[in-house]
């Protein structure tokens, strides 16, 4: 019987937890075990956050405090608390692969530092700043099967990315896609201030997350083009933050090669759901943004939402949990890597 994967994760803010709650609620829980949590936070304030959370609600266990470590459902996890990548003994640990959560490091040279310092292999929860950044970048049930094991430095792409792609693949694969026009509609995030204050160079993200529609610069169409590089030249994107804790959606403006009716573009979306199972979703119904908190889907299509205008303009709406389905992905990832090492 293959042993679990042993798992640790650097950064423990709300992608982090969500990771480690998302393995207690997921089919691949026994392909792995988390050994090892790195986070600058005290212990007590990680175990609080980690039973009690404002979004996902209680957590479905135990979350004890067992000397300096921490202890979910009997199970002792190592927690250290370094500033720096190079601060843990992740050799000794034992990890088998480090799933980056900070946010901090986005470089080679950066993560790099990671392998150096012990870790065999790195997934980590945002976009390489290049691809050459990464060995390869994954959004799952639309490349993961080009992953060979080799890879030492893997990318899960973003939130934003993973919902969009197979959307547009499967417009792409049945109508041709002239151009694409993506705007983000991204619940707030911690890098913007509750009340203005100076946390941001973009002054934009210096303003109130909860009083304001504020623009985001986005680089989605840069990850868009990396896993659909047909589309190279034909995407831009742009990013509204708005002020609610959890769930996003993408409108999509869509320039197809032919003239398609939107039942037709709805049918092509419900056959979506059988190609990506537990990926792609669909619904016609009366849908608010709250209906999707906690759904593990990449992409769920409002079909309620779907426009067309003649000339193959197309207008879709997809919703995501920006939080939970990404958490998802990134398991999602980690399994379909571990079962290409030999």
């Amino acid at each position: 019987m293959k042993h679990p994967l042993r798992l640790a994760i650097n950064g423990y803010g709300r992608i982090g937890r969500c990771v480690l709650r998302a393995l207690q609620e997921s089919a691949l829980k026994d392909s792995f075990e988390v050994v090892a949590i790195n986070e600058p936070a005290d212990l007590a304030t990680m175990a609080y956050l980690t039973q009690f959370d404002s979004t996902h609600g209680i957590f479905p266990g135990r979350v004890e405090q067992a000397g300096e470590d921490l202890m979910v459902n009997g199970r002792r996890i190592r927690v250290s608390h370094s500033r720096r990548p190079d601060g843990v003994d992740w050799a000794g640990l034992g990890v088998d692969m480090l799933l980056e959560c900070s946010g901090q490091y986005g470089s080679r040279e950066q993560l790099q530092v990671f392998l150096e310092a012990g870790c065999p292999r790195v997934l980590v929860s945002h976009p390489g700043g290049s691809a050459a950044d990464v060995d390869y970048t994954v959004v799952y049930g639309i490349n993961e099967r080009g992953l060979t094991g080799s890879e030492r430095i893997v990318s899960n792409a973003s939130c934003t990315t993973n919902a969009i792609v197979p959307v547009l693949a499967e417009l792409d694969g049945a109508f041709g896609v002239a151009h694409a026009f993506l705007t983000t509609l991204h619940s707030v995030m911690n890098d913007q201030p509750m009340i203005d204050g100076y946390h941001h160079s973009d002054l934009r993200r210096t303003r109130s997350a909860m009083q304001s529609i504020i623009p985001v610069a986005t680089g989605l169409a840069q990850g868009v083009e990396r896993l659909l590089p047909r589309l190279s030249g034909k995407v831009q994107a742009k990013a509204i933050r708005v002020p609610i804790l959890n769930v996003s959606a993408i409108d999509l403006m869509v320039k197809l090669e032919r003239d398609v009716a939107a039942d037709e573009i709805n049918a092509l979306m419900m056959d979506a759901t059988h190609r990506y199972p537990g990926l792609v979703s669909y619904s016609f119904h009366p849908h608010a943004s709250v209906d999707f908190n906690h759904d593990a889907h990449s992409a769920i299509v409002d079909g309620s939402q779907t426009r067309t205008n003649g000339d193959g303009f197309a207008n879709l709406f997809v919703w995501f949990d920006n939080e939970w389905g990404f958490a998802n992905r990134m398991l999602d990832v980690a399994k379909a890597w571990s079962d290409r090492i030999g």
